[in-house]
């Protein structure tokens, strides 16, 4: 709960000063959001590291191969950047590199997933078996 209340604090402070500095420099409103953003996601790397830590914990227990996490894992680190990315793009006026920065990271995630979807594939065929 502390670290959600940093979190609001920090977001509602960056929102507010970048809405006064938009006006005359934008650059600096930007530069502002980036580092406000950069600042919460080094406050919730630690959560991060024990929620993938607790997913392989859980596949080691129901005997799943590390190949099969590695794909989920991967998936939802290219989805959080993807989306990040693509809102700071849309917060600088460029919605269409954020169009691009999307289209790119669900090539990008599709792609992470090969893994996962060949070895469904594998298990459906030895259950047909």
């Amino acid at each position: 709960m502390e670290a959600m209340a940093k979190l609001t604090a920090v977001g509602v402070t960056a929102v507010v000063l970048s809405a006064v500095l938009r006006k005359n420099t934008p650059e600096l409103a930007l530069l502002l959001v980036l580092a406000a953003g950069v600042w919460m996601l080094v406050l919730v790397a630690d959560g991060l590291g024990a929620v993938v830590a607790l997913m392989e914990e859980l596949a080691d227990q129901a005997g799943l191969s590390e190949t099969l996490l590695e794909p989920v894992v991967k998936t939802v680190a290219l989805s959080i950047l993807t989306r990040l990315t693509a809102e700071i793009c849309r917060s600088a006026g460029e919605g269409g590199v954020a169009a691009f920065v999307e289209t790119a990271g669900t090539v990008l995630a599709l792609l992470a997933a090969l893994p996962l979807v060949r070895a469904v594939a594998q298990l459906m065929g030895e259950l047909l078996i």
